[in-house]
Parts: structure tokens; C-alpha cells; sequence
């Protein structure tokens, strides 16, 4: 696959970039597609997809930091994932009579939810909008944030102690952070 991806590169800087990306990632995107997909012809088939969409967005990519570039291939991972997933058309097993809310409902509370985190305090906001909104591990946290992993977990836990009071004040429930 590196092969056929360094090919459609035009200059050697694009390469080298390209491959310290790939020897970087390749094996995280593939455990991404792997836990979402469930086996490993498919989960293959959504990582060369995600390398594929990485060169369709090179210009855009390449000139991403670093630090920003795993949330990126993550991102897209999962999406090449998801997509061969609705392309078999399955579906989660849900209830029957389980009635989802609708999509604008969920991109609403995910907004609001987005805007509490960004209103918190800088020492908790950041490591909330990595926690919950990059999905983002406590350890790959704290070394992005340069702190110790226990200052992240407690950061994390009272940042959502946060959301939480501010949720239940305009009466919501909380049922997780």
C-alpha cells in the first residue's frame, strides 16, 4: 500500500512526510478499523481507504502540525469504517421499538455540549475538548499537554463534575460525560 500511496506523490518531501505518516499510524488505523469493523479483510479495506482519503486531502493534511495529524487519520479511520459498514448495510442491534432521536436533536445537544466544554476554565476545557471531543486518551493527553497523566484524569473527572452541575441547573439528566 505505501507503494502505491508514494507513487501518487509528486515531490520527495511529500514522500518522506507521507511516509513517516504511514510508519507512524499504519498500525493504529488499522486497530481503529479493526475494533469498529470486527475482522480483518474489512478492517484492511477501511485502512487503505483511510490512506487513499489521506492523499485526496494531502495539500490540506500536509500542512496540518504534527500533534494534529493522528486526530486527522483517527477521524477519517473511522469514518472509512463506518461507511463500509452502511455500505453492507448493517446496522447496530437495537431494540426494535428503539426510537432514535433525530439527527439534527443530536448534533444540537452535541453543539451545546461542545459549547459548555469550551466555557470552562482553560485548565479544564483543553483536556475535555481532547477527552471527549478528539477521543483522545489520558496518556496521549498528557503528553500533548506536557502533564503528568494523573493531573489529566483529575482534570478530566472535575471538568465533567463541572458539565454536570451545569447540565442538571438547565435540568437536564446527566447520564454520561
Amino acid at each position: 500500500m505505501l507503494a502505491i500511496c508514494l507513487a501518487m506523490l509528486e515531490t520527495e518531501g511529500d514522500r518522506r512526510q507521507f511516509t513517516r505518516l504511514y510508519e507512524a499510524y499504519e498500525k493504529k488505523i488499522y486497530a481503529v478499523a479493526l475494533r469498529i469493523l470486527g475482522d480483518q479483510p474489512r478492517a484492511e479495506d477501511a485502512a487503505q481507504q483511510t490512506w487513499l482519503q489521506l492523499l485526496r486531502s494531502w495539500e490540506r493534511v500536509s500542512a496540518l502540525p504534527w500533534e494534529e495529524t493522528e486526530g486527522y487519520l483517527v477521524t477519517a479511520a473511522k469514518n472509512c469504517a463506518l461507511d463500509i459498514l452502511r455500505s453492507e448495510g448493517r446496522t447496530t442491534a437495537f431494540p426494535e421499538d428503539w426510537d432514535p432521536p433525530a439527527r439534527e436533536e443530536r448534533q444540537d445537544e452535541y453543539d451545546y455540549l461542545v459549547s459548555l466544554i469550551r466555557a470552562l476554565p482553560e485548565a479544564y476545557r483543553r483536556v475535555l475538548e481532547l477527552k471527549c471531543v478528539e477521543e483522545r486518551t489520558n496518556k496521549e493527553i498528557a503528553r500533548r499537554l506536557g502533564l503528568k497523566e494523573t493531573t489529566v484524569a483529575v482534570r478530566v473527572l472535575r471538568g465533567r463534575n463541572m458539565l454536570k452541575e451545569r447540565l442538571e441547573k438547565e435540568g437536564y439528566t446527566y447520564a454520561a460525560v
